[in-house]
């Protein structure tokens, strides 16, 4: 065979490969941002594991949590959903619906018969010693399934370890909004989507100015100040938002996730504190520990408080003296 011939078959070869990459590449893809509704049960008991149809959940007497049940925004290829359902996404496109059973390895792990401990009673909270209660115990989590005396028996396996769980799942829309994006996000992180929006702003900024040639190696670097356009995630922190526990242990490594995934160049948080309508700081003598009102406010407020005024002008001459 020629050298020719060879190069020939190596291009017809980069185009099969070539090919192959763009026929993978069809369709929804790791990194897109997708409405997902589903339902899974377990497969032996018909347990419900999750759902985000609203009928689904009066039905199985869910429907009163606090959680908003509606089609979740997840990102592709993040590992927000089960592997197995992420690999039946990626490649389809939108109105794609099916059914994926995910073994007990791969969803809550395998029933692990040495997770079951028993335990001093002592170390569970009183108002939680009864079978059923979800507890602590030595930093691990786990749930009672018997106690008696001052003993108890603590089961630290997930509730659904051991369970093969059927999911049904539907694309219901591809997410192209950066807005509706982030608000995906926040509501996976927090369970809320917190009032958010986008603006580009005109910031000021020092940047190094690059030195002549003829400057010496150690000399100090020189800054200029220079507006630049900063693509900005405004948040609005509602009372709810600033307590919520994950935004409090997290709020950091979240904003960062999102400036990653939205491709902004930051994220501030604003906080909205409203006015109390003139009912003024509380304390002494009321408003500013009584500065500010006049005698009569003064006399009145010692009167109420049996306070001898007389015996606090001696107090403080004797003091004095």
């Amino acid at each position: 065979m020629t050298e020719e011939q060879e190069a020939e078959l190596d291009e017809q070869a980069d185009d099969v490969e070539n090919g192959d990459d763009a026929a993978e590449a069809e369709g929804l893809q790791a990194g897109d941002f997708v409405k997902l509704a589903y339902t899974a049960y377990t497969v032996e008991d018909d347990q419900l594991v999750d759902t985000t149809d609203p009928d689904v959940a009066e039905e199985e007497g869910v429907a009163d949590q606090a959680e908003e049940f509606k089609p979740r925004t997840i990102v592709l290829g993040e590992g927000h959903i089960f592997d197995e359902v992420e690999d039946a996404v990626i490649g389809g496109e939108v109105g794609d619906a099916g059914t994926v059973t995910i073994p007990a390895e791969d969803a809550f792990g395998e029933y692990d018969p040495d997770d079951v401990q028993t335990v001093s009673a002592e170390k569970i909270d009183e108002d939680d010693r009864y079978p059923g209660a979800n507890v602590q115990v030595d930093g691990q989590q786990g749930y009672i399934s018997t106690i008696v005396g001052g003993r108890a028996r603590v089961d630290f396996n997930h509730p659904l370890a051991g369970e093969d769980v059927e999911y049904e799942y539907e694309v219901v829309e591809e997410v192209d909004d950066v807005e509706q994006q982030a608000a995906g996000l926040f509501e996976m992180y927090l369970g809320m989507e917190p009032d958010l929006w986008i603006e580009t702003d005109e910031v000021e900024e020092e940047v190094p100015v690059e030195s002549d040639e003829d400057d010496e190696e150690d000399s100090e670097p020189e800054f200029e100040t220079e507006v630049v356009e900063k693509e900005t995630l405004y948040l609005e922190a509602t009372p709810q938002m600033t307590m919520n526990q994950q935004w409090m242990m997290g709020k950091q490594q979240i904003g960062q996730d999102v400036i990653d995934k939205l491709g902004v160049d930051r994220v501030i948080v604003q906080e909205v504190i409203d006015g109390m309508g003139g009912m003024g700081m509380p304390g002494m003598m009321g408003g500013m520990g009584g500065m500010g009102g006049d005698e009569a406010d003064i006399e009145e407020a010692l009167e109420e408080a049996d306070v001898d005024a007389d015996e606090i002008v001696e107090e403080l001459e004797g003091a004095e003296e």
